[in-house]
């Protein structure tokens, strides 16, 4: 581990000298990839150099021991020690293979499933979760493409996140969630269990998936909904079909038919790359199976259980009785669970 140090503290200080160049403000896409680089070294060069601070002290300590300042040097010494300790652990988490999407903006989609029109409420309920935690983060949000019931629920919609770290902390959304509660259409109090699907998907960029316009069947069609003034007006909505993968994507949010194509295909773009990463995890994964689940869309992820005001996560078996919080997008306290579970089986599969 030391050795990996050493040779990433070296690449640290080439990149702050290069930096230091009047030159290199000549080159933008040089000079970006290099304050990029910096940045995703920082971390771990920040806990490095405080390891080696705490170091020195331990040897400073440890060299006073047979002093008539023995009593002090050992407590300096144990207090050094449990520093380095502690900021070993740091380092070893650092150091792990970072997930290439972390740092992208996602594109979410929640579907109704099983249950009707409550499927569709709990939908919408989701997709203001999200929006308030968006919100909290101050994360950009914005609806690619809705279909709404005449209830205020949503069949199915597609929004975009942005914002520093978005795809990082939301990834492991992709799932089903199954709410349990008494709908405000049950004259008899009987509580019904419904199904929403939640897709998370990291933001492709042109780079990252090119696409061919021979596989691309492009049509244009009225927008569908609820009713509003302007559906059924213009055929501004698109729909795009990739022919070799059968992968349908619509959008009608905007009365442009140019910025609903460009949304299209963004989305296109995203739900190919997903598709190329998760064939290609499962062609290379190992027997271990991490204990926050695949992602997989038929996944049960949680439940929401209204009656009990408890929601539980079933792939870490974590249970909060704070459900009003938790659906006003007070997400952190669990997806920090999350994030933890995730990091402690991949420092377990790299020993």
């Amino acid at each position: 581990m030391f050795d990996k140090l050493a040779s990433l503290h070296e690449r640290y200080q080439t990149i702050g000298t290069a930096l230091a160049d009047p030159e290199v403000y000549t080159d933008p896409p040089r000079m970006a990839k290099l304050l990029k680089e910096q940045k995703e070294l920082e971390p771990v060069m920040t806990a490095y150099q405080e390891y080696l601070k705490m170091e020195a002290q331990a040897e400073e300590a440890q060299a006073l021991m047979d002093t008539e300042l023995r009593d002090m040097a050992q407590e300096d010494y144990r207090l050094a020690r449990d520093g380095m300790h502690k900021l070993g652990g740091d380092i070893r988490l650092l150091l792990l293979p970072r997930d290439p999407n972390d740092e992208k903006n996602v594109i979410m989609e929640i579907r109704g499933g099983a249950g009707g029109e409550e499927a569709a409420l709990f939908a919408a309920a989701l997709f203001r979760m999200y929006s308030m935690y968006a919100e909290r983060r101050r994360w950009k949000i914005e609806v690619l493409n809705a279909n709404e019931t005449e209830l205020g629920g949503i069949k199915e919609i597609s929004f975009m996140i942005e914002g520093e770290g978005a795809y990082s902390r939301l990834k492991f959304e992709s799932g089903v969630h199954r709410v349990q509660r008494v709908p405000d259409t049950e004259a008899s109090g009987r509580i019904h269990t419904s199904t929403v699907t939640v897709a998370v998907l990291p933001e492709a960029e042109d780079v990252d998936v090119e696409l061919n316009p021979a596989d691309l069947d492009i049509s244009t069609c009225r927008s569908s909904g609820a009713g509003g003034q302007h559906v059924n007006k213009t055929e501004s909505a698109i729909r795009v079909v990739h022919i070799p993968t059968g992968i349908v994507v619509e959008c009608q949010d905007e009365r442009s038919q140019y910025k609903n194509k460009d949304r299209a295909l963004k989305i296109l773009r995203s739900k190919l790359l997903e598709k190329s990463e998760r064939e290609q995890a499962q062609a290379i994964a190992s027997e271990r199976k991490s204990q926050v689940g695949t992602g997989d869309r038929s996944e049960r992820i949680r439940t929401y259980n209204f009656p009990q005001g408890r929601v539980t996560d079933h792939r870490i078996n974590v249970t909060l009785y704070k459900l009003e919080a938790f659906v006003d997008g007070g997400l952190d306290e669990l997806l920090d669970q999350l994030i933890a579970v995730d990091q402690a089986e991949r420092m377990k599969g790299a020993e």
